[in-house]
């Protein structure tokens, strides 16, 4: 669990392939972007590395492929 005082990092985490819409449920507070190149682009708040990890997690166990994780500023 985060702290209250944490400060959040906005994330974009690119992915191969076009997700549909509907797997937004799955990745809660990111949004769902079509990107170049055939690519999703999954953007949003991360509160800390636990959740980051969990959500890296996510995305393997979905087998997509990662292709880049950029912090935002």
């Amino acid at each position: 669990m985060a702290h209250p005082e944490a400060a959040l990092t906005v994330y974009e985490l690119k992915v191969a392939g076009r997700l549909d819409p509907r797997w937004s449920g799955w990745f809660a507070d990111l949004t769902l972007a079509a990107g170049p190149d055939s690519t999703t682009v999954l953007r949003g708040p991360i509160t800390d590395q636990s959740e980051l990890y969990g959500l890296l997690a996510r995305i393997r166990d979905l087998g997509l492929t990662l292709i880049s994780v950029v912090p935002v500023d």
